[in-house]
């Protein structure tokens, strides 16, 4: 069974990622992967003040071995001032160079409250994560006019969408599990 982290990229409380996040942890388990919810919000920023260097880090060690120890990572993203949040850049930054991302599959879901469903703060995740050798899975979804479009109890209410959305959670699992067994060989 693959685990897979689904990752609120924002530290917001109550934000939409966050629920959004929380929504598809079922939707993986269907599909019978081990899924978890990490959340930014309980980044332990307190310990990210003054740099990484030459300090042990054991708070944000602990927080971040959740994402290091999945086989694949789903990545809700808030669009943020025609970017992805700041905190999930510092979150980035302090993962391990290069291997965190190396070889790791990733899937992207943008959500904003715009009409363009956060695809900046997608595509320039994607080209961070790319540098960081990580196997970007292409099928991405983007819950544009999210407050309009999605329910915390009922989900994603548009049709279009949530084919879309059942659409990559399949995929997605299946591309982890091709990747698994190719890196086992």
């Amino acid at each position: 069974m693959n685990k897979i982290c689904i990752l609120s990229g924002t530290d917001r409380p109550g934000s939409m990622s966050l629920k959004v996040s929380r929504f598809l942890k079922p939707l993986y388990e269907k599909q019978g992967a081990e899924a978890e919810v990490v959340s930014l919000e309980d980044f332990p920023l307190e310990e990210a003040i003054g740099g990484n260097y030459g300090k042990s880090l054991s708070k944000i060690e602990a927080f971040r071995n959740k994402v290091i120890e999945a086989d694949g990572i789903v990545m809700v993203i808030p669009e943020y001032n025609g970017s992805f949040p700041g905190i999930l850049k510092l979150f980035i930054d302090y993962l391990p160079f290069p291997e965190a991302f190396n070889k790791k599959p990733i899937a992207y879901i943008g959500e904003a409250a715009g009409a363009f469903g956060a695809i900046r703060a997608v595509e320039q995740l994607q080209m961070v994560c790319s540098y960081r050798n990580a196997h970007n899975f292409p099928e991405r979804v983007f819950l544009q006019r999210v407050n309009k479009i999605f329910d915390e109890d009922k989900g994603v209410t548009d049709e279009f969408v949530s084919d879309l959305l059942d659409s990559q959670i399949e995929g997605f699992v299946q591309f982890v599990s091709r990747i698994q067994e190719r890196e086992s060989v």
